[in-house]
């Protein structure tokens, strides 16, 4: 009786994450190394190299839709940005609020309602740099990878825009070793296939994918296929002057360039499935899948993100005949000639409570790389979320 009371208490005492504002900062990197959410425990962490930090990032457990019947699970964000900060930002602070909206509407998660929540953060920010054309016509030029991961009732739903990347560390029973398993689809010029498929949508177009300085580029310009924002390749009228004339086209926009249709995928959560990593593509530049899955599985689950991050930050040294510590010296701006901006996202995944996440009952988690809470001021003045 008395043991059933002291883990009573214990339950009452623990704090929600939700209200855990914490994570702590080493120079330029920022991380949080373990914390709770529906489905086990999470680790964060995210480095910066821009002068201004470019890649966005959240994760939210709990409430998916704004009814009190749910559904309940856990989402992973994962935001790259490019050309600015602004469109990164702009879905970090609309994105789950307009997937919570539809998935109010629906009363479910789904690959329609995920699609949706896409089209719809797309549209609010074309809007926003269809108001500030006048005054800052090079928003248009500003996009954004966008990787997001949804587990609910054993499901989890993987969408992507861009070539961030979502890996599954999964035990193989019969040898007890953890493989590997890529999980998303990227969209970038460097791979064949996206350039088929690009030839495809733009038969008319023998320019439509360029060798530029040993980079396969869309249009010589850009290495993604899909994002969110780049309204300069998606509008005509957003491909003109007073854009920078670097970011226009000779030829005008017939069709949309680039596409804003996430690839998505559904699995079912298996009980061998150990943990999930979401990272944009700094990290895999440096690191190969099974590398990564192995830092994760040989280490405790305290501080995996930052684990990672590290090991990519050496490997990035190393590249340039540099040490570590030498690295971690240089500043922000100067430090994007050896990195880019790396976010990383650590889910580790209890049997157990995937089963059971269909409920309220559990941690609420509410975090934004960086260390901002979700509570705290929007970081940017384009946000719309109520």
């Amino acid at each position: 009786m008395l043991s059933r009371l002291i883990n009573f208490l214990k339950a009452c005492w623990r704090p929600s994450d939700g209200l855990d504002t914490a994570g702590r900062q080493e120079g330029l990197l920022w991380f949080k190394d373990t914390g709770h959410h529906l489905n086990g425990d999470y680790s964060m962490a995210v480095v910066q190299a821009n002068m201004l930090l470019e890649d966005q990032s959240q994760i939210e457990s709990g409430p998916l839709s704004f009814h009190d019947s749910g559904p309940y699970g856990t989402f992973v964000g994962v935001y790259d940005g490019h050309g600015g900060p602004e469109t990164s930002r702009y879905v970090n602070d609309n994105l789950f609020h307009n997937l919570k909206r539809i998935t109010s509407e629906h009363n479910s998660i789904s690959v329609d309602v995920i699609r949706k929540a896409f089209q719809s953060t797309e549209e609010g920010f074309l809007s926003i740099v269809a108001k500030q054309w006048a005054v800052k016509p090079q928003l248009a030029s500003v996009g954004t990878c966008c990787l997001i991961g949804v587990i609910c009732n054993g499901t989890l739903f993987i969408a992507n825009v861009g070539d961030s990347r979502a890996v599954l560390g999964r035990t193989v029973k019969a040898t007890g070793e953890v493989i590997a398993i890529q999980l998303s689809v990227e969209h970038n010029a460097s791979i064949e296939s996206i350039r088929q498929e690009l030839h495809t949508l733009h038969p008319d177009d023998p320019q439509i994918v360029v060798l530029k300085h040993n980079v396969w580029r869309v249009k010589g310009l850009i290495q993604i296929s899909r994002s969110i924002g780049d309204v300069y390749l998606k509008k005509a009228e957003f491909n003109r002057e007073p854009l920078y004339a670097k970011f226009r086209l000779r030829d005008p926009i017939k069709k949309p360039i680039l596409s804003s249709d996430p690839s998505i995928s559904v699995h079912e959560i298996q009980p061998f499935d150990q943990f999930l990593i979401f990272a944009s593509d700094g990290l895999w530049e440096q690191l190969t899948n099974q590398e990564a899955v192995d830092i994760v599985q040989k280490h405790p689950h305290n501080g995996s993100a930052k684990r990672l991050l590290k090991a990519a930050l050496h490997e990035a040294a190393k590249k340039r005949e540099m040490r570590y510590s030498d690295l971690k010296k240089i500043d922000r701006g100067v430090r994007r000639h050896f990195h880019d901006d790396i976010t990383v996202v650590v889910l580790f995944l209890d049997s157990s409570l995937v089963s059971k996440a269909s409920s309220k009952g559990g941690p609420t988690v509410s975090l934004r790389g960086g260390g901002i809470n979700l509570s705290a001021k929007s970081l940017t003045p384009l946000s719309t979320t109520s």
